[in-house]
Order: structure tokens, then sequence, then C-alpha cells
């Protein structure tokens, strides 16, 4: 380590100010003979030690920073006010190697205003969240704010005493934008305000993204200065980042299950349909802005439906459903129906939705017989079983399905039902629980039924039950038996709730000569249950 270099003791022995010399982390390496006369401490005892031990606490940080104004303690314990402005000697690579300079206690007026002036300046320090800094060239840092340990785990002394120490810690990959921008900024010929953003490698390794708020300053006679402001942006970059990758992962799995894509703006009622939804419905070519959403929907729903598709999503934004799915017959351009699955969900802001967003399936292509979920059949399963109960009680088969034998009953009955106090699942204690309920629901509803019966997931929190080979009354009866099975208590990891279900039933005595027809029957019927608290009704025709 090289020697301090003191300076001519006889010349310093006449001066009435005090003389402090340091080390690059302020040991105490020199004092003059005024110290003990203006402080009172005694040379010896203070030579070796630190210079910050004898300043006051919240002036520590700002006199590292590299603020020449500062409280000393006097002898006594009495704290005064003084300003010491350091000079660094450096060595050929300019690292900080000692600091002297001459103290002075500030007595008068304006200095009384420097003070006043900067603890204005460092309470306002305080409440920045980044790094306050300033630069010379040759000189590096001549001021840098001690947030600089919070945010980059480097002290101020260690950053202050390399004039080089910002360049060697700008992330590889952004050094030569960044070195680019900080050389024109040197050399510049008029001051100027610049941003710039780069990664820079705290300490530990640790990197963190910086948007850096920089301005230089061009005066004559002076080398450029710099100052600015580094505000760490990592949270903001990893979200970008996130955002980029969902993006692309949404896009993705959007091509991969070959929906349709749309986005309804609630407030100026504009919908948005991608170029697949279009082609679903036989619109190739249709542009893909549509002033007046439902009025774009409506007239594409077969009328039988319409009501029932416009009156779900009109549930979901009151509130009553945490999403909304609806299955229904859409006119195709070519003039056949083709079956769709619509479903979304809103965006609400402070009550009001704003917006809502979902897709569009063609059910022929996407419909599987089993849903994931729950491992129950799936909608296309459960179509197929109706009918083919439909055409045995009618007396003629469907395909190559039997009659009924000899004796057997043809009679039927379906169920419609919905989990009422699913929203409040899902909100509370979150999608997997509800995830959860929905497979326990299932289980029940299997347990509740012969082999013999069908128990589909249709979607959502709506599920579909076929009874078959029973009269009014065993229907009625097992509907009993079900719903007592579903409001018994859930067990969701930690939690117990409550659910019960609102169930639409419709025997085959009806009449009905569709499984649209049945289905439609089973939808009226759950939501006068629903809506009349009623728990079960049943429609008999």
């Amino acid at each position: 380590m090289p020697a301090h270099p003191t300076p001519p003791n006889h010349l310093l022995q006449l001066l009435p100010d005090v003389v402090v010399q340091t080390d690059a982390v302020w040991g105490i390496t020199y004092l003059n003979p005024a110290w003990e006369k203006v402080t009172g401490h005694p040379r010896a005892g203070a030579i070796g030690r630190s210079l910050l031990d004898f300043v006051h606490p919240d002036d520590r940080g700002t006199l590292r920073s590299g603020m020449p104004v500062f409280r000393l303690r006097f002898a006594g314990d009495d704290y005064r006010w003084v300003r010491l402005q350091l000079q660094a000697d450096t060595d050929a690579a300019d690292r900080v190697l000692s600091r002297q300079g001459m103290l002075v206690e500030i007595t008068e007026l304006t200095e009384q205003v420097l003070v006043e002036v900067r603890q204005r300046f460092l309470r306002l320090l305080e409440t920045i969240d980044g790094v306050v800094w300033e630069a010379e060239r040759g000189v590096g840092n001549t001021f840098l704010s001690p947030q600089v340990e919070r945010l980059f785990g480097y002290t101020v002394e260690e950053w202050r005493a390399d004039p080089g120490f910002w360049r060697a810690h700008v992330h590889p990959d952004d050094f030569a934008e960044a070195h680019a921008i900080d050389e024109a900024a040197y050399n510049a010929s008029h001051s100027y305000a610049y941003e710039m953003s780069y990664r820079l490698v705290a300490k530990g390794g640790k990197v963190v993204w910086v948007r850096d708020l920089c301005r230089v300053i061009v005066e004559p006679g002076r080398p450029n200065r710099m100052i600015g402001l580094m505000i760490d942006v990592s949270r903001q970059k990893q979200t970008e980042l996130e955002l980029v990758q969902s993006d692309n992962r949404y896009a993705l799995a959007t091509r991969g299950s070959n929906d349709g894509i749309w986005d309804w703006d609630l407030r100026t009622d504009v919908m948005h349909a991608s170029a697949r939804f279009h082609q679903i419905l036989g619109l190739e070519g249709t542009p893909g802005q549509h002033a007046g959403g439902w009025r774009f929907l409506a007239p594409l729903v077969d009328p039988d439906d319409r009501e029932r598709v416009q009156a779900t999503y009109q549930r979901h934004l009151r509130g009553d459903t945490p999403n909304f799915s609806v299955d229904f017959r859409a006119l195709h351009a070519s003039g056949r129906l083709v079956w769709v699955n619509w479903r979304g969900v809103a965006q609400v802001d402070q009550g009001t939705p704003v917006r809502m967003a979902g897709s569009l399936s063609d059910l022929a292509e996407r419909g599987s017989s089993y849903d994931f979920l729950t491992s129950l059949p799936g909608r296309p399963l459960f179509r197929d079983r109706l009918e083919h109960a439909i055409a045995v009680q009618q007396g003629a088969a469907s395909r190559d399905a039997p009659l009924a034998r000899q004796g057997e009953s043809t009679a039927f009955a379906v169920l419609l039902l919905d989990l009422d106090q699913f929203k409040a699942v899902n909100d509370t204690l979150g999608h997997h629980a509800g995830d959860r309920l929905l497979q326990q629901v299932a289980r029940r509803l299997e347990a509740s039924v012969r082999p013999a019966d069908l128990v589909a997931r249709m979607s959502g929190d709506e599920f579909n039950v076929l009874l078959e080979a029973v009269d009014p009354a065993t229907a009625r009866a097992r509907v009993k038996q079900i719903a007592a099975a579903l409001a018994a208590p859930y067990v969701l990891d930690a939690h117990t709730v409550a659910v019960t279900a609102s169930i639409g039933v419709v025997v085959s005595e009806a009449g009905f000569s569709t499984t649209d027809d049945y289905l439609r029957a089973a939808d009226a019927a759950m939501y006068r249950a629903k809506s009349e608290q009623l728990g079960v009704h049943v429609l008999n025709g």
C-alpha cells in the first residue's frame, strides 16, 4: 500500500484552520495542531480512527456521498456545522489513495444559508427511490447518493474510489451502446438531456435493469459533467418479458386449439374478431371490427337459442357467474347450422364491466368425448346417448342402437344442474379450489346414479344427468337423493365449504321429439329452480 504523503509540518503548524488527511476508507492519517485547538479532541487519540466516528450519524452517508457540509462532534459531545472540501490523491489507474482538505467551522450567515439549503436537499434526496449522481471526466462520481448501497450493494466509497467503476460494471451485452452514449455526453458542445436503459452487474453478480435519466452540463473553461438519476426498473422489465412470453404462448395455444378469438369493448360497443372466428361461421374476408357487439352476433345465433345465449352473457355481466360459456346453433354463411361454444370473461373497472373477451369453438371439430378436468363424458357423448334414448322410446332405434328389450321401461329423465355457490368459492379460495370442487361434485354424481345412467359435464359448473328406464316418480326420488348428496360439505385442502345445486328436470312424458328440445326444457327448468330458489324444478311437459 503506498504511503500517504504528509504536507510540510512547518507550514501546517501556522494554519489556524484544521488540515485533515484520510485514506481511501476514511481512516485519519494526519491532523495538524489546529484540530485539537478547534475541536477539543487530542490529535493522538484521533489519528488512526475513522473520520466518520466524529461525524453526526445522520450526516455520515452524505459525507461519503461527497457533500462537504456536515455536523462534526466537538469535545463534550457538542455537534457543530463544519465544511470540509476534500481533494483526492489517486494512483496511475485513478483509484483513490487518500483525501485531504481543510475543515472550517461554519459561522457566517452565508454559510448558515448553505446549511439550510443542504438540509432541504437531503430531505428531498431521501424521497427519491433511485441513485442521484454527478460525474466528471477523469474524476468519476463527484457525488453519489447513499441509495446506491441499497440498490446495487456497493458502498459509496467503493463506487467513488474508482473513476471507471460504472463502466466496469455495465453488463457486457449493453456496454457498447451505453459507452457510446456516455462518450457523446463527455464530448458534447452544448448541454442536453438524455436517457439510457442498460443492465448493471450488482454486488454478488445480481443483474439489475437501470433506467438512467441524465443531463450533460457544458460550461466554458471546465470539463463536461453529467448529473442523473438511476432507477431500478428490473421488475418492470421482468413484467414486460413475462407479458411477451405470455402473448407468445397464448398465440401458439390459440393456433393449436383452432379457436376463434374475440374482444368486445363494452364502452364503445365495438367488437373485434379474429380471422378464425369468421371462418368458423363461414364469413371469410369479413373485416375484423364490428360496430355493435350484440347487433353483430344476434343474427348469427339460431332464433331458438338467441334468448338463452344473450341471457347467459348478461348474467355474467351482472356478476352472477365468474365467466360464461354457452353452446348454441350458429347460422353458417352456407345456410347450414353449426354447433359452437361461445365463452368469455369480463374486465370490471370500479364495479362496471368495461370489456369482455374470449373464444369461439366449432364443437364439431373440437368436441371431445370426455372432460379433462372431471374425467366425465362430455357434450358429444351425452347428446348421442340422449338421442338414442329418444329413438328407443319412439320405437325407432338410432343408427345401430338396439331397441329396448321387451318389458323394459323406455321412460327417461334429463337433469341439468348448476352449482349455486361456485362463484363464491372461486372468488374467495381461487380457481384451484374451484377445480377441486368440480372434481368432487363429479364423483358424488357418479356415486348417486346407476351404471346404466350417464353423468356429463357440459361447461363451467353445469352438469347433465340422463336417468334411463325410470318412471316420473322414481326420477323425482333419484333427484332428491342427488340434491342431498351434493349438499353435504366439501373439504378443499384446509377449507370446508357448503355448496348446493339448482336442478332442472324434464321427464320423457313431456313428449319432446329432439335432443335440443329436451336440453332447452331442462335449461328452462334449471333457471326457474335457481331464480325461485326451489332447489329442484321438474317439468312434466
